[in-house]
């Protein structure tokens, strides 16, 4: 795992050695691997975890959590709380986008203030493969069915390479507990309709169905360079 994930990061140029990089620390099983691997790998990482309070208790937990894992691993964590609901009434975006807007707008600003080079998150395969789906289904065009890019300006995704049941058995391995966010097993939103029904279904006809889907992702990911390029001669 550890091997792979470092030999995606070289090939996609993601990561540098002498560099400072921040991971995004849910306390989940993707990106508690994602710090593991990069601890693993050797590279200067710090830890950031946002606390929405959109779960009661069950948020605390999780922080609780991420807090005990970086002093277990000597991992400088940032911790920062957000009145999520208030801020989609506010700002009338649904709650998903509330999040989002906040955790991303502190990472970028926490990147500076520490002058850190990147901010690592944690999708992997499965992700880019519900995304395609998800955009497949909304009429996207070639664009949108490239599926999730390896670096989106400072936002890096280490984890592409490998799918969920990877991260799993690594964890696994090292003997590594996390912790599960119980709003991912209810499906009230089509992404988590896509992950607990679609794709068990594609996976059941077809089994290398996730594998050929991201596969499908990737060259179209390459035939747009190849429009953009031509387009802009």
């Amino acid at each position: 795992m550890v091997n792979r994930v470092e030999t995606y990061i070289k090939k996609e140029g993601l990561l540098s050695r002498e560099g400072l990089h921040i991971v995004a620390l849910s306390g989940g099983a993707d990106s508690v691997a994602l710090l593991r691997v990069l601890l693993a790998a050797g590279y200067r990482i710090e830890a950031a975890h946002c606390n929405f309070h959109l779960r009661g208790d069950e948020s605390d937990r999780d922080e609780q959590f991420v807090k005990n894992l970086c002093q277990q691993n000597d991992v400088p964590l940032h911790l920062i709380h957000f009145d999520t609901a208030e801020y989609a009434s506010l700002h009338q975006v649904s709650i998903e986008m509330a999040a989002r807007e906040l955790r991303y707008r502190y990472f970028d600003q926490l990147r500076q203030d520490i002058r850190a080079e990147t901010v690592c998150v944690a999708h992997h395969r499965d992700d880019a493969v519900e995304t395609f789906l998800m955009n497949l289904l909304r009429g996207a065009g070639i664009h949108g069915l490239t599926g999730i890019r390896p670096r989106n300006g400072h936002i890096v995704r280490p984890l592409l390479c490998v799918s969920r049941q990877d991260i799993l058995q690594y964890l696994d391995s090292i003997g590594q507990d996390y912790v599960t966010d119980s709003t991912n097993l209810v499906d009230d939103v089509l992404r988590n309709k896509i992950r607990l029904h679609l794709i068990p279904l594609l996976n059941q006809l077809s089994p290398a169905a996730s594998d050929n889907i991201a596969r499908s992702a990737a060259y179209l990911s390459e035939a747009e360079k190849l429009y953009n390029a031509f387009c802009s001669d």
